[in-house]
């Protein structure tokens, strides 16, 4: 199945506060690609950070999407309180930020026509949150067996006994 999990770290740029994002895109358990950048924007809310991530995962996720048609596509975000702002019609975002607001929008209008599906994952388990924080060493190890990252010395040499 294809998959892409979505972070966001609110407001962790000491110097101008802009956010951070990421996502990872999968593939029957491989990455297949991701992005790690600062938004363009300085924002209010965690919520906020997260709707931004989002509708920039679910843009890049759906070029892909049309290339796997006929595949199911799962969006995973670590924030439940988003996951329910684009989910359910009874949920409504409270801010004074319009291109925020619009994100909201469209996300909704893409879940409610099926043409993406948005899943609830915890931090713990969520593989774009290695790209978005500064991990010691126990969680980078533990990041990249999320990622499914081998060192390749190590699959040569046992394929060699």
């Amino acid at each position: 199945m294809f998959g892409v999990a979505i972070d966001a770290s609110f407001g962790g740029n000491t110097p101008d506060r802009k956010s951070s994002q990421a996502y990872v895109m999968y593939l029957f358990g491989g990455v297949t690609g991701w992005q790690a950048n600062k938004q363009r924007t300085v924002t209010t809310s965690t919520t906020e950070v997260e709707l931004l991530a989002l509708s920039q995962a679910v843009k890049e996720g759906k070029f892909v999407m049309r290339l796997l048609k006929e595949i199911g596509v799962r969006f995973d975000e670590d924030k439940l309180t988003t996951v329910r702002l684009v989910n359910e019609e009874a949920f409504k975002l409270q801010t004074n930020l319009r291109h925020v607001d619009i994100h909201n929008h469209w996300l909704r209008q893409e879940v409610k026509e099926r043409l993406v599906n948005m899943q609830y994952t915890p931090t713990k388990e969520m593989i774009a949150n290695g790209l978005t924080k500064v991990l010691g060493r126990s969680e980078f190890e533990e990041f990249v067996e999320q990622v499914n990252l081998r060192d390749i010395a190590e699959i040569i040499e046992g394929s060699e006994k």
